[in-house]
């Protein structure tokens, strides 16, 4: 997977990801570091999560105890991509070709865990992580536009936040 075909957010949540395995001593970077990273954007994915019908605080609980019983490796100093995790970000190139999107969003990254047969897909499923939902969530949010941009999630973040002061303004008279 090519890191400069990776939108700006999803680019951020794999750095996060590598910083929380470096903490807690893990020897690879695991899908549920990942995620556990995405969650805890700000801007991140939890309002498509929430749209889409997932329990975020039973996702992030039940991520937070996989994460918990990883093996810990005492002085590692380099860490890796696990093989779940480098097949989960395959899963997530493919979701971009499917779209024809020229950057891979963190959005697709959350398709491929929910089809996901490792640990990372059972959490999410048993959180409410579906891809039919998700997809409906994803075709709502994005309006039929392709991910164009490296900026692409992050500018749909700060429209959506504009629109949404601008109908408070507007609701409290100001």
């Amino acid at each position: 997977m090519r890191q400069d075909k990776l939108t700006t957010k999803f680019q951020e949540a794999l750095s996060d990801a590598q910083a929380l395995a470096l903490a807690n001593d893990n020897g690879y970077i695991e899908p549920v570091h990942l995620l556990l990273a995405m969650l805890k954007q700000d801007d991140g994915p939890r309002a498509l999560l929430e749209k889409s019908g997932v329990n975020i605080a039973g996702l992030e609980m039940s991520a937070q105890a996989a994460l918990k019983k990883l093996a810990q490796v005492q002085g590692q100093e380099q860490i890796s991509v696990s093989s779940d995790l480098a097949k989960l970000l395959q899963a997530t190139e493919k979701e971009a070709f499917k779209r024809s999107d020229p950057f891979i969003a963190g959005e697709l990254y959350l398709l491929a865990v929910a089809d996901s047969k490792a640990d990372v897909g059972r959490i999410g499923r048993e959180n409410g992580l579906t891809r039919k939902s998700l997809e409906a969530a994803i075709n709502t949010v994005r309006g039929g536009e392709k991910m164009d941009t490296a900026e692409g999630e992050g500018n749909r973040e700060a429209l959506k936040k504009y629109c949404m002061d601008l109908t408070e303004r507007a609701r409290m008279g100001k």
